[in-house]
């Protein structure tokens, strides 16, 4: 398993509490430190079955001015958003956790977390 994180974000710090309280097995990646790339955000969406204006912060101050909130939300669009994401990665939804049998969840409820969890369990 791995955790997408900010360490500044409370839900973030509450995901990797319960991730700790459990015993999981899990990686961290402070994603706006080790920012990922396009490729890895399209993978992301792939596992967690979304699009990339479904995992946007679009009340951060970039998405503000990229003018976000205004992009069309369709499949022609796609490519736009996610470079968006790889370029202003504070714009990513967070916490992402990646599970072990290939799904992923945006883990900003102690439900979501579980899920994951479960998920990662052989």
């Amino acid at each position: 398993m791995e955790i997408w994180i900010n360490p500044a974000c409370s839900k973030c710090r509450s995901a990797l509490s319960l991730l700790d309280a459990e015993g999981a097995d899990y990686t961290v990646r402070r994603y706006l430190d080790e920012v990922p790339s396009a490729e890895e955000i399209r993978a992301v969406l792939d596992r967690l079955g979304l699009e990339p204006w479904d995992i946007t912060r679009t009340q951060e101050a970039a998405a503000k001015e990229l003018g976000l909130k205004d992009w069309p939300r369709e499949a022609g669009e796609r490519d736009r958003w996610v470079q968006a994401l790889a370029e202003h990665p504070k714009l990513i939804q967070r916490p992402i956790i990646t599970a072990d049998d290939g799904s992923a969840v945006v883990g900003r409820s102690e439900e979501a977390v579980r899920e994951a969890m479960s998920r990662s369990r052989s």
